[in-house]
């Protein structure tokens, strides 16, 4: 299959126009990625989004992958002799892998089997005779077969050895193979049930240990599941179909008479189908619904990850970030305006120690020295008493927002090399407290520093193929960059190794770079990056923000390739950039369909004239302040009936798990997600959306809860504080902050003003 075809085939599929399929084919092969395509080349693509990009990508490549494979068959075959037009032909048509690895499968180099001992005996003629079904005197023609030299003793001995030959092309049959796979994709059901003597080690597999339902409509969490608990050898698990249904099909294609003959290919096809079809086409399903149940358990991973990424930020404040800690204490740090860690310290507010006096000036004194704006505290152990010790501070303004925020993947950060790098005078705990604090400002700068499946927002992440997943998962990653865009001046190697074109290398040289030469002043000093090449700046150029660079564009997202058509604009309003910027009424004046040429066209142009309104604006939801029940602290608290505010964490294909402050999320089943009918939550929910729940169910021994959603609001963004906007704490009087005393003083003079 030529090139052209394989562009048709896929508009076909994806129902693309297959000039679009061609040109954004062409992108791809050229170097192009998908964040750039989708933005920077609408004309060429149609407008394709990233989606729709990615579907070309992925399908371009198994179908190239399968023609690697069809011409791999084909040479392999004719090298045996035995490629004939009429099988050149089938193996030219076959859409998918199965079929052709069926085709293949006569002739593919086989281990000895009980059909090649056969073969070896000279059997295979007799084999044939009783296939052909001409002539019933079989057991007059197997003598004819017996043989000393060959070791075949006796008729029977023939005759099954005939039977093993039989069998095997039976099994090999591609129609065969075809029919009994379409009925395991119509019929089958899987069955799983636990090893004698494993009850108690399996409890978490309890649901599971007699179970059975059809194996095409099994849910993916389910099959995740079975599998962990057969991998982990505590069940059983077996994939049926009718059998008898089955060898009945097997029997209509291949015997056409009565008599002996066909009763050797019915005994032949009995063997074969045990022995060889039911194993060989199981594993398949096996393996198909595996595969199913990975993509579906990553796309879930993905979409939660991308919601994570792109939650709200409090944006560029003076932050105190608190990692919280009973015994060990709560490590506190405080944070400027670009992140950058001040000052750090150990409180002790909470049992054993309970020097609550020392940590509340602590906390006073760091709030009035950094001008703090907003407090974060982790969610992890103590996060609600320590909550709970930061509002009791009486003095503490109010204005000065509080706010829990998500510890996933904290502390594998704080561990990192890249830690490390950052922090290498500090230790883990300060390293946590700063990314804690971090995570409020700027969620997504700060996420990319960790590899996402540790984020901890998938279902059976490990039970998946881990090559895809971070294939999937980088990918959310870098469209989440690269829809937002990067400060060039400010932003980590991490957050730069994920604009589009760049990677890890180029990154540390940007950071190098600028550390050596100082900010870059304008897009094009980019060029002097070592390895920065005319065609990477391409990619990346429109992704990367410079605040304030020597032109007025280089902070917004339109590309420096397009540079000369708003000068035009302005040239013809006889005005500025910057006034184009600043004054609607101008821009109202445009006239695009002035500025349409072969290479830019309406789309583009549309693009210009949004990010001139508000250039390089941030696509994020603006931030809501959000705080737990102030009397629910942990789960002996809850009670049915209670209506909560939560967080949702994670989103399954089977519910939604929400925080509502008690160290242990809560499950929103999918049928109590809505007052309607649900086939898929992320339709209702998304990781970091704030709910109103009820809790109907608590399970205080296994620390299960159980929540609903009907008959609530989805948002709980009417909630008291939740329009919140945090501001300043000037600084009003100076103090000695290593004398505790004078500093309560000072505040609590400044704070009662």
């Amino acid at each position: 299959m030529n090139e052209a075809r394989l562009h048709f085939k896929i508009a076909d599929l994806l129902n693309i126009d297959s000039r679009n399929v061609t040109a954004t084919v062409r992108l791809l092969d050229e170097g192009g990625t998908v964040p750039f395509i989708s933005r920077y080349r609408k004309e060429m693509t149609g407008g394709l989004d990233e989606v729709q990009i990615s579907q070309i990508r992925d399908e371009l490549e198994r179908l190239r992958q399968l023609e690697q494979r069809r011409e791999s068959i084909l040479k392999s075959i004719e090298g045996q002799g035995k490629l004939t037009e009429d099988l050149k032909e089938k193996i030219l048509a076959a859409e998918t892998l199965s079929k052709l690895e069926d085709l293949y499968l006569p002739y593919k180099p086989k281990r000895r089997t009980k059909a090649t001992i056969a073969r070896e005996k000279g059997l295979e003629s007799l084999a044939v005779f009783i296939l052909e079904q001409k002539n019933n005197n079989v057991f007059d023609e197997a003598e004819k077969f017996i043989s000393e030299e060959k070791e075949v003793k006796s008729v029977m001995e023939a005759l099954q050895g005939a039977r093993d030959i039989i069998a095997e092309i039976c099994s090999e049959d591609a129609i065969v193979r075809d029919t009994i796979r379409e009925q395991f994709k119509r019929s089958a059901k899987i069955k799983s049930r636990v090893i004698k003597g494993k009850e108690e080690a399996g409890e978490k597999f309890e649901d599971y240990f007699e179970w059975e339902e059809p194996l095409m409509s099994c849910p993916s969490h389910r099959m995740l599941a079975m599998r962990r608990g057969e991998k982990e050898d505590i069940l059983i698990l077996d994939i049926t179909i009718d059998e008898e249904e089955a060898l009945a099909n097997i029997e209509k294609r291949m015997i056409t008479s009565r008599g002996d003959a066909a009763a050797q290919i019915k005994e032949a096809i009995q063997d074969g189908y045990k022995r060889l079809l039911a194993p060989s086409i199981e594993a398949e399903m096996r393996l198909l619904t595996k595969q199913q149940a990975e993509e579906k358990a990553i796309v879930v991973f993905a979409d939660n990850l991308r919601e994570l990424l792109l939650a709200s930020p409090l944006g560029q404040k003076s932050i105190l970030g608190i990692d919280p800690g009973f015994k060990s204490g709560c490590k506190v740090v405080a944070l400027n305006r670009q992140g950058k860690l001040l000052e750090e310290t150990v409180i002790y507010p909470h049992e054993p120690q309970r020097k609550k006096t020392e940590a509340e000036m602590v906390v006073l004194a760091f709030c009035q020295k950094h001008d703090i704006e907003a407090i974060a505290i982790g969610n992890g152990t103590a996060s609600r008493e320590t909550e709970q010790f930061i509002r009791g501070i009486e003095i503490l303004p109010k204005e000065i927002p509080v706010i829990v925020v998500s510890e996933a993947g904290a502390s594998v950060y704080s561990a990192s090399e890249v830690a490390r790098e950052e922090f290498p005078d500090y230790d883990l705990t300060v390293r946590g407290a700063i990314s804690i604090g971090r995570r409020l400002a700027d969620p997504l700068s700060e996420l990319v520093k960790v590899d996402p499946k540790s984020i901890g927002v998938g279902q059976y992440q490990h039970d998946v193929d881990q090559a895809q997943l971070k294939n999937k998962l980088d990918e959310v990653v870098m469209s989440c960059v690269n829809g937002v865009g990067v400060e060039v001046n400010t932003a980590s190697k991490q957050l730069l190794s994920y604009v589009a074109g760049i990677g890890p290398v180029l990154a540390q040289n940007i950071v190098e770079y600028r550390n050596q030469k100082g900010p870059f002043r304008s897009r094009k000093d980019l060029l002097e990056v070592p390895r920065m090449g005319e065609k990477v700046f391409e990619q990346a150029a429109g992704f990367l923000r410079i605040r304030n660079g020597n032109h007025p564009l280089d902070k917004s997202a339109v590309h420096p390739e397009s540079y000369h058509i708003v000068e035009k604009m302005a040239s013809d309003l006889n005005c500025s950039i910057d006034d184009l910027v600043n004054d609607k009424d101008l821009r109202k004046k445009i006239q695009l369909t002035n500025y349409v040429n072969e290479t830019v066209g309406l789309l583009t142009l549309k693009d210009i004239v949004n990010e001139l309104e508000k250039p390089g604006r941030d696509p994020r939801k603006a931030f809501e302040v959000f705080s737990f029940d102030e009397n629910v602290h942990e789960v002996n608290d809850l009670r049915e009936g209670m209506r909560l505010p939560g967080i949702v964490t994670n989103v399954t294909n089977f519910g939604a798990f929400v925080d509502v402050g008690v160290h242990q999320d809560g499950l929103v089943h999918i049928s109590q997600l809505s007052d309607t009918f649900v086939d898929d939550p992320n339709k209702i929910v998304k990781v970091g959306q704030k709910v109103w729940v009820t809790v109907s169910e608590v399970d205080v021994k296994r620390k299960r809860i159980a929540l609903t959603m009907k008959g609530e609001g989805l948002t709980s963004s009417s909630q008291k504080g939740s329009n919140q906007k945090s501001k300043v704490v000037a600084k009003e009087e100076k103090y000695d902050p290593n004398d505790m005393n004078s500093a309560l003083a000072a505040l609590k003079s400044k704070f009662k003003k």
